[in-house]
């Protein structure tokens, strides 16, 4: 059974950085696509990075792009999440999720209906 397990949120002030990590188990593909939605109460999850085992192609939002770097540790079977600069407006409860076609579109990564596994969240709190 596929599980994605995510850790590493908290509370950081504005300007702060924190490391997300999803770690993957459960699956016997070569290839997968593991995205990192977010998503704050009354809004719809937004799709805000995506990594691909097959090529390490690497996608972003505009609103993360220059601050937020996605990676991956084969070894681990472990996907991060870097995040810099961080604003207030990054609060959010952040999941990550598998790709069902094993590696991330450049024009859908951001469709949370591309994912058919997600983790359980964890909570980001920017603020002073």
């Amino acid at each position: 059974q596929v599980q994605l397990v995510e850790s590493g949120g908290g509370l950081v002030q504005p300007g702060g950085s924190l490391r997300l990590s999803c770690t993957a188990s459960g699956w016997t593909y070569d290839y997968y696509g593991i995205g990192w939605f977010r998503q704050t109460p009354g809004r719809e999850r937004e799709g805000i990075s995506c990594i691909s085992k097959k090529d390490d192609a690497t996608y972003y939002t505009d609103s993360v792009k220059g601050r937020f770097t996605i990676s991956r540790d084969i070894t681990k079977n472990t996907v991060y999440l870097q995040m810099n600069n961080l604003k207030p407006e990054d609060t959010a409860v952040y999941y990550c999720a598998l790709d069902k076609y094993l590696y991330c579109s450049s024009y859908a990564f951001q469709q949370p209906n591309r994912y058919n596994y997600w983790g359980q969240g964890t909570q980001v709190t920017v603020s002073s």
